[in-house]
């Protein structure tokens, strides 16, 4: 398995190992005791999710504040670009964004820690996309930042995405009040 680290604190890509023949494919894509050790996850996955998307869609970009979940995502069918903001207050990395093609073809996986925003957008016909979270869905808790904020300057790779009412909804992130932002620690 190859670990980077990224430009964000605490954003990790990892590529493990695949073991390809004429009879396709074999990947671990979670071993507790090796992720532990070799990336410093040691948390407690509580909630597996996975969605199916078209092309130009665009999820996110989502957090949770009194419930942070960390995620480990990937994508087993088509592909994506993933993108991790970091908006905990006295980061020194506040207001950066870190993006990443995942795909079924590069078996990548980002490890994005609690307390980051997260989205992403579909690059290929469909997309399947797999989440392990350290901490339950809370409607209540849920929070976003608007996708195209000319603030974060995200290079997304499309133009006129496919959105949620809800995430068309989504302020800036210089508009959010700081009450509604996670704290950084280092």
């Amino acid at each position: 398995m190859k670990v980077s680290e990224t430009s964000l604190d605490g954003v990790l890509l990892i590529e493990p190992k695949s073991f390809s023949d004429n009879r396709g494919f074999f990947i671990e894509t979670w071993h507790h005791e090796r992720y532990r050790k070799v990336l410093g996850v040691d948390h407690e996955f509580v909630q597996d999710n996975h969605s199916r998307s078209t092309f130009g869609v665009l999820r996110g970009l989502h957090y949770q504040l009194e419930h942070p979940q960390g995620k480990l995502v990937r994508v087993s069918a088509g592909s994506v670009f993933d993108v991790a903001v970091d908006i905990r207050k006295g980061s020194p990395t506040f207001g950066k964004w870190y993006g990443v093609e995942l795909s079924d073809q590069n078996f990548r996986q980002l490890w994005i820690p609690p307390g980051l925003a997260h989205g992403f957008c579909v690059l290929s016909d469909m997309a399947d996309f797999h989440y392990k979270c350290t901490d339950y869905y809370c409607p209540d808790c849920e929070y976003g930042i608007a996708w195209n904020d000319p603030g974060l300057n995200i290079n997304w790779p499309l133009d006129n995405p496919v959105l949620s009412k809800k995430d068309q909804l989504y302020p800036m992130l210089h508009q959010v009040k700081g009450g509604h932002l996670p704290a950084w620690e280092s």
